[in-house]
């Protein structure tokens, strides 16, 4: 099964400012800032909601295909993911714009200012999905996540067309996008993928209940945090799959997208619903003991081991034909 994932290719830039902000700000010069801080350290990430999914399909080896749009400095980002068994070669590389980059600065009372700089992500609405399909032998599923939102909607449009299953996932685009633009970019799709919050913004911001987009979609695939997955389709049973026991829990960062590559994953091996979003649950875990989106490990005996517990031996014998 050829799996495209679309969406934001990134680097995070965080630097942490051991003292206070508020210890900076003048109340009667607040019109007036500026401000400069000398920072302890530079921490620099890989991310992006398409890249952080991709990587961990590719250590699940189902050879996913990035589709996004980055700059000339990619290069050493491309090495890293093509290492990691995802398929680059339909990265878009602009001309003028570098790679989109969010800069960040945490102080002690982790209070934050950043700034996101979108840069050769524009480009990805120049994208074609007919010439990614025909550059790979053609595509089962595309799943559409956050990115220039004219780009969502060309890729979800381009699929309607040309009969491509797609997954809308919208996720951090959601909150400037209004009921007309989630629209258009839900109806049809096979899977909608949103955490509690976005379920409930997505039915405020279109004005349709909860029975009304579920006729809409194929699956409403919502993730509830520490309690799991709930999967849903219109006149069925739902699906719950509870999440595998935390190991320790350092950074939460990148859980939403390890869930997704692992269910996405599970769709490529041809395994069923409930065990597809097992295998997003166990992934999941994985990140949430990792400080960062792609710097987690996949040991295969480990894996297994904890799947095995989390979901039994009858579930653990069906995914590890697939993961060996």
């Amino acid at each position: 099964m050829r799996i495209a994932v679309t969406g934001s290719i990134a680097t995070d830039h965080l630097m942490t400012f051991p003292g206070r902000f508020a210890d900076q700000l003048v109340a009667d010069q607040l019109h007036t800032v500026s401000l400069s801080f000398l920072v302890d350290n530079l921490d620099v990430r890989r991310g992006g909601v398409a890249a952080n999914i991709c990587f961990g399909m590719g250590l699940l080896g189902t050879e996913p295909i990035l589709v996004g749009a980055a700059g000339s400095d990619f290069d050493e980002y491309r090495a890293w993911l093509d290492r990691h068994g995802v398929d680059t070669g339909s990265v878009r590389i602009s001309e003028v714009l570098h790679t989109a980059r969010f800069v960040c600065t945490t102080d002690a009372d982790h209070n934050q200012i950043g700034s996101f700089y979108t840069g050769a992500m524009s480009e990805a609405r120049l994208i074609e999905l007919k010439a990614v399909g025909d550059r790979v032998g053609g595509l089962d599923l595309v799943s559409i996540g956050a990115d220039d939102p004219e780009a969502m909607l060309r890729h979800t449009e381009e699929c309607r067309s040309r009969g491509i299953p797609f997954a809308a996932d919208f996720s951090q685009q959601i909150a400037r996008m209004d009921g007309d633009e989630i629209r258009i970019l839900l109806e049809g799709a096979t899977y909608l993928f949103s955490n509690e919050y976005e379920k409930g913004l997505i039915e405020s911001k279109t004005g349709w209940t909860d029975e009304e987009i579920l006729s809409k979609v194929g699956h409403r695939v919502t993730t509830l945090g520490a309690r799991g997955v709930r999967i849903e389709r219109a006149g069925q049973e739902p699906i719950e799959v509870g999440c595998p026991e935390e190991e320790t829990k350092a950074d939460p960062t990148g859980v939403g997208d390890a869930f997704r590559a692992g269910f996405l994953s599970g769709l490529a091996w041809g395994v069923g619903l409930e065990r597809a979003a097992q295998v997003g649950c166990m992934l999941a875990t994985l990140v949430i003991e990792t400080v960062g989106t792609q710097e987690y490990t996949l040991r295969r005996a480990h894996f297994m081991d904890r799947f095995t517990k989390a979901y039994g031996h009858e579930a653990a014998a069906e995914v590890r034909t697939h993961l060996a």
